[in-house]
């Protein structure tokens, strides 16, 4: 169950074979393999251990590829950073880990600038891959791994995964509703992660995966990079997305399978045909995490992106899924349960929901997080009873068949009534004046609470308040109806474009 030992497989049977294709450099599995290697005798000569933490702030690079399983072979905790966050927000994660080892990228030098590397306890020692960084105490990464170029591991009892359920990642949430929360994510997990990935893509040895997503996010990292090393398929990796150079490179490589969000594939769509390139090479298209709309599927598959839907969350990955036919077929829908997990609908007194009815998501089995790193409050308040709870609200048609409600911390109460913004939302999307719309709940002397839209206008339309508002009648109960309407520009968003509903929150009172 160690992503590294696949490798090492794949290197010993198919040593020339294509492992990562990135700006014209071809990295095969012999090649990574010894890369591999060569990581792990320089995370060991700097002392690091089974357990120990190694953050990683890097863009998708091989570099990203090499820490995470050198790192896997050791029986280290790999813990990748997200490179959009601001410096306190990489301070706060990295005091919360205290990670033995920091790797970053040059380009992020000065966004790192003001953090003192030195204060921290246990020390911690910093690395930086690339050139240009004025950090004198950073230890140099290439020079470094280049150093132990051709040596094997001097592996010790101590070392690589025991058992199954220990640490390989820590992924942390991107903290919607206040600090993040470090996933601690095992071995076990990472396996079973693949394997319903493997079914999901209808993976193979021959499949060339086109990566655009952040490694640093489960979508790039456990629906992408380590399926296709498990099945020894041929990742091309983009440092970042670049709508025509995916055209390009699908066309270029013959990518087979590819995954993307809906802003990606609207990208991709807003250009005209001389700007695009052949994509008859793909045979599965993944979308997911954010909200989808039905026309944006149909536009997907009109124009040669097959699209099949995915749902899921850093704690426990892939959860639901829907292929290119129920996709379409049945509008909202985001599917079915993964292969490997079990999957309910529960009350709030944890009692399984009848079809129709909305309950929370729940799911228990080897895909999910071990615990919230050093949190044992919030630990207990998602895992409960052996069952994650997702706090995503949903409902199952008679076939079983999930349709997203709302988040349950988006969820209001008017008048004793439960309200979801979401489904608000979908209403009102369908305005011709509205670009987007969040609907938040605020407090009211009256009802409790009710609901307050933010709603960016589309150009060259005036709208007013009275006339969001009135666009309910006959659509929805008259308590879902927004009661007040701010019109904003943007909303504050997390890096997957998820609005931080928490921040309208504020702006609202």
């Amino acid at each position: 169950m160690n992503t590294a030992w696949w490798v090492e497989r794949w290197s010993d049977l198919h040593p020339n074979k294509p492992a990562i294709i990135f700006e014209d450099q071809t990295i095969t599995y012999g090649r990574l393999h010894a890369r591999i290697n060569a990581a792990g005798c320089w995370l060991q000569s700097l002392g690091i251990e089974k357990g120990d933490r190694v953050a990683a702030m890097l863009s998708n690079c091989p570099g990203f590829i090499e820490l995470y399983l050198a790192c896997s072979r050791l029986g280290a905790i790999f813990v990748p950073i997200n490179f959009r966050l601001a410096a306190k927000e990489v301070e706060y994660t990295l005091r919360n880990c205290r990670p033995r080892l920091f790797v970053f990228g040059a380009e992020f030098s000065e966004a790192l600038a003001g953090l003192d590397f030195g204060d921290y306890l246990p020390p911690m020692l910093v690395a930086v891959v690339g050139d240009g960084s004025s950090r004198p105490e950073a230890l140099d990464y290439e020079k470094g791994v280049a150093a132990f170029e051709g040596k094997k591991r001097f592996l010790t009892s101590s070392t690589g995964p025991n058992d199954p359920e220990e640490a390989q990642v820590i992924m942390y949430t991107s903290g919607t509703t206040g600090e993040p929360k470090g996933a601690v994510l095992s071995h076990r997990k990472t396996f079973f992660n693949c394997l319903n990935a493997d079914i999901f893509f209808k993976l193979s040895f021959d499949d060339i995966m086109l990566i655009i997503l952040p490694l640093f996010h489960s979508g790039g990292l456990f629906i992408q990079a380590s399926p296709c090393l498990y099945k020894g398929a041929t990742m091309v990796i983009h440092r970042k997305f670049n709508a025509e150079r995916t055209y390009a490179d699908i066309n270029r490589y013959e990518v087979t399978k590819f995954l993307g969000v809906p802003t990606i594939y609207r990208a991709l769509l807003s250009l005209d045909d001389r700007q695009r390139a052949d994509t008859s090479s793909l045979k599965v298209c993944a979308i997911g995490g954010e909200k989808t709309t039905h026309e944006l599927l149909i536009r997907c598959n009109e124009a040669g992106f097959p699209v099949r839907q995915i749902m899921g969350q850093t704690e426990t990955s892939i959860l639901l899924w829907a292929s290119e036919e129920d996709s379409l077929s049945r509008p909202g829908t985001v599917g079915r349960p993964v292969f490997h997990a079990e999957v309910d609908l529960v009350d709030r007194e944890g009692r399984s929901v009848k079809p129709g009815e909305v309950g929370e998501i729940v799911v228990r089995g080897s895909i999910m997080m071990t615990e919230y790193w050093q949190d044992p409050v919030r630990t207990r308040e998602t895992i409960r009873n052996g069952w994650l709870y997702t706090g995503d609200l949903a409902y199952m048609d008679e076939e079983g068949y999930f349709y997203l409600v709302d988040r349950a911390k988006d969820m209001y109460i008017s008048g004793g009534e439960n309200v979801y913004p979401a489904e608000v939302e979908r209403v009102l999307r369908e305005h011709p004046g509205i670009e987007d719309v969040a609907v938040v709940g605020i407090p009211d002397e009256t009802w409790g609470e009710v609901g307050h839209a933010f709603v960016i206008r589309k150009a060259g339309h005036n709208l007013s308040a009275q006339e969001v508002i009135t666009f309910c009648d006959g659509k929805l109960a008259r308590y879902k109806w927004p009661k007040s309407v701010s019109f904003v520009e943007s909303f504050p968003r997390t890096t997957l474009g998820k609005v931080k509903k928490h921040l309208l929150v504020r702006q609202a009172h």
